[in-house]
This record gives C-alpha cells, structure tokens and sequence, in this order.
C-alpha cells in the first residue's frame, strides 16, 4: 500500500479524503513539508532568542490573559498547561470515523510551515493516525471561534502521554498505548500547544464526514424516489429535459436526468396514466432534490478551501519576518455552511416522508397502508408516524447555530460562530435523513408488488430483488422495528 503524502503542493480534496479513507492508506509528511516545518521553528526559536517583546501565547498568557507576561524559563510549561486546562469536554464521545479525520485535517494544516511545531510533534500525529490510535474526543465544548480549543485539547492530551484512546477496540489510557507502540510523550516547546489547540479541525472534521455522506444520500434520494414514483404510479413528464432547459439550474437538472435513468425500461412507467399530475413531493423532485445538490456543491467549496488552509494563532510568516496575531481559527464560514447544509439535506428527508404519506393513502389502486386487509392490519400506518417524528426533529435541529453568540474569555472573545454546535447537529440530521431514506424504501418496494406483474425498471428490479433477499414483502401485521432496522443497514450497503 503506497503512502498518502501530506504536501503543500496539493490540493486536499473529498474525494482525496475518500481515497484515504477507502485504501486505508497511512500517512507520511512529503520532504517539503518537512522543511516547511522546520524552517519556521528554527525562525521562532531565534526570533525568541533575540527579542523579548510580548508575542501573544508564546510568552504571554492566553485569551484575556494575553497581557501577562511569562517567564522564558516557564514557557514549556505554558504550552502543557494549556493542553490540560482545555481539555474539558462533555457530552457523547466523538465517533472514531472523525476523529480519524481530525488528525489527518491538523496534519495537513500543521505541514504549511505557519505554525512553529516542531517537526517531531506532527509526525507523533501521524504515529497516531497510521497506529489508528484515536484520542477520546467528546461532543461538547467548542465555541467555534478561538478554534475548536477543547476538543482540539482533547485530540493532543496523548501527544503528551496523557489523556485516553481508542485503539484495537478498546479504551485505554495513552500513556500504556505509547509504551506499547514504543513512543516518548512529546515536550512541548513555545507556542506548540497553541499551534495544536487553535484551528477548526473539529469543525472541518464533522463537515468533511457530513460532505462524504450527503453526496450519497443525494444519489439515495434520487434512487429511492424513483422506486416510490414508479410504486404510485407517476408520470415521467416532470423530468423530461426540455422542461429543466429552461429553468437551468445544474442539480435541477441532474436530478431529472437521475430519475430518467433509473427509470429507464419500466413496465408500469409505460402504462397508461388516468392521472393528469402527481403531487408536488413526486413531480417537483428535481427542483427539490436538485436545490439540495447545489447547496451540497456550495459546501463542498467552502470546506475543501477550509481543510487547504492555516487556521490556528498566532501565525508565523518567517519570509517577512513577521508573527501576526489574528483570527483565521474563527469559523463563522464553516458555521454558516453547515447551517446550510443542515437545512439541505433535511429537505430531502422531508419529502422523503411526504412521498411515504401519499403511498400509504389508498389511492392509485394501492390498499390503504400497503396491506391487502386494513383494519384487520394496520400495515405501514405507524412507520409513518416514525418518520413524521424524524422529519420534525431535524426541523427542530435546522435551527441555525450560526446565528449564536456568547462572550467568552472576559470579553476577549466577544463573538464566536458556534460553529461545533452546527456540525454536530448536523451530523444528527443526515444519520436522522438515512433512517428516513430506509422507511421510504420499505413502503415504496411494497408499493412494487402491487403493481405485479408489471414489472419496474431493470435497475429497480435488481435493487428489489437483493432487497427481498433480506426484507421480504408484508402480507401480515409484524414488528416492524425489526423491518426498520434491517432496511437501514440495507440502505447503507447500497453502492451508487
């Protein structure tokens, strides 16, 4: 297995992400990052070396301690005290996946050389990544602005030998994990534990997960909608081209042409329809579905700049001989995005669960709640219910963070983005949309075996027939938890 290089001479991208990811790649730090690196710690220690003008959080205090002065010979233990003190997180543990991501984003952001780390430290990062040794992170306690400082704390309590991982399935405390693997806690030198702390490695780390999963749940959408369309019986003519062409918008657009293909070849599409239109949830999936890939695509720019970038503070410019204090780690354009994206791709779950509404209906010749005798069963009534409860919890969490402010750090930090609040939640609403997805193709296949012996599109079809191998059709009341479940991890076995 080739090694991925971090290299400022890249671009890192989703779809790069996704590579790693997918090849289980390790991670190694290209000879230009590495004097990138370098070069800029060699600069500080000098700078130090030679001035003793106050430089924020290299000899002074943090936030609105900036104005204390620290001794030179208490600066090492400035930079530990600063990982242990924020290092106070709550809430549910970070799941494994991003956290994983979290190294690989402060790696990368770390190896343009702005940082003044020593080069030791970021290859520990990367001892962890290629180890899959995965600091214990928790949900909560990121304002988003002065970066992501607890969590980030979280991720850098094991560089020093402190703290817990997750490794080979089980938690531990990092120091027996580093004796085990044979690696020193790292000491840190001046402005290394602000280097690690400032940034939006939570937040990029959370969006760039969000990002992987919505560009499958917009193919999903498509795919499943599709199924449903053919189960009730709709018309094709919304998604014909020429109809788009003139409303050009580009995921309209790709989404008529989606349903076209998958639809290509059904028998019940063919037949004659008694309907002249279908209900807006049907015949308005490309501007709705379509309206959600654009944004989707919107995010995707704004977090691949974001992952490509230096975010932490102070930053250290050793060719114009300049260490700048300002505010790169505040992530206002992250918190804004995932808002976006948030209320995106709940609109796909949204009317995932109106096209479930209108199957269960007992119109288009299909039996009240998808059973042959309702009353006797109530068949598909309540999973409707369930996704009605999903659908008005992900309005609940479309409430944007962004919006948020709280003074923090004695007014120092007068305004912050609440950006960790926006990728959790989330984070929430696309797990919460998948579920719903799965309800969907649960009643929309039954939908299917209605409309035998007509048969559905070859795609369809052979989707269906795997489907069935798993769920089969309901002719009977049952527990349907049980259905649920075993469609949802069907959905996520699908491959687009």
């Amino acid at each position: 297995m080739t090694p991925y290089s971090i290299s400022t001479d890249k671009l890192l991208t989703l779809k790069g992400i996704q590579q790693i990811i997918d090849s289980n790649a390790t991670l190694v730090l290209s000879d230009k990052a590495k004097q990138n690196i370098v070069t800029c710690r060699e600069y500080l220690d000098k700078k130090m070396a030679s001035q003793k003008d106050p430089i924020y959080g290299i000899n002074t205090g943090f936030g609105s301690l900036c104005n204390v002065i620290i001794p030179d010979n208490e600066l090492e233990q400035l930079q530990t005290n600063l990982v242990m003190s924020h290092a106070c997180g709550m809430g549910e543990e970070v799941p494994m996946e991003i956290v994983r991501l979290m190294l690989l984003l402060k790696i990368q952001s770390l190896s343009y050389g702005k940082s003044a780390v020593q080069l030791q430290t970021v290859e520990r990062l990367i001892d962890l990544y290629n180890h899959k040794v995965y600091p214990i992170v928790y949900e909560q306690g990121s304002l988003g602005a002065s970066g992501d400082l607890s969590p980030l704390a979280h991720l850098s309590l094991p560089l020093l030998g402190m703290g817990e991982v997750n490794y080979q399935g089980n938690k531990y405390q990092a120091s027996v994990v580093l004796k085990q693997l044979g690696l020193e806690p790292i000491k840190l030198k001046s402005k290394e534990g602000l280097a690690l702390l400032n940034g939006t490695q939570f937040m990029s780390a959370y969006g760039v997960w969000c990002l992987l999963k919505s560009n499958k749940l917009n193919s999903l959408a498509d795919l499943i909608g599709a199924i449903s369309l053919d189960g009730f019986d709709g018309r094709i003519e919304p998604f014909k081209d020429n109809i788009h062409i003139i409303r050009p918008h580009k995921g309209q657009l790709q989404t008529a042409r989606a349903i076209r293909e998958i639809l290509n070849g059904s028998e019940i599409l063919a037949q004659k329809k008694v309907q002249v239109q279908d209900p807006y949830s049907f015949r308005c999936i490309p501007q709705v579905h379509g309206a959600t890939k654009d944004a989707t695509a919107y995010v995707t720019s704004v977090f691949e700049t974001e992952i490509n970038s230096v975010t932490d503070n102070p930053t250290v410019f050793p060719e114009d001989d300049e260490i700048i204090s300002g505010g790169n780690f505040h992530g206002q354009p992250l918190a804004i995005s995932l808002d976006f994206l948030s209320i995106a791709i709940a609109e796909l779950g949204s009317i995932s669960e109106r096209r479930v509404y209108q199957l269960i209906s007992g119109i288009r010749n299909l039996p009240a709640f998808l059973v042959a005798k309702p009353g006797l069963n109530s068949g598909f009534m309540i999973p409707q219910y369930t996704a009605a409860s999903i659908v008005s919890q992900n309005k609940q969490l479309c409430t944007p963070a962004s919006i948020d402010s709280i003074v923090s750090s004695n007014g120092q930090e007068d305004h912050v983005s609440m950006g960790a609040n926006a990728a959790t939640k989330c984070h929430k609403v696309i797990e919460n949309v998948e579920k719903l997805f799965a309800i969907e193709l649960l009643n929309a296949s039954q939908a299917i075996e209605f409309r035998r012996p007509l048969k559905s599109s070859p795609k369809i079809e052979n989707l269906l027939s795997e489907f069935r191998k798993l769920i089969p059709f309901i002719k009977d009341d049952k527990i349907m938890y049980q259905e649920l479940e075993a469609t949802l991890q069907f959905v996520k076995t699908i491959t687009i």
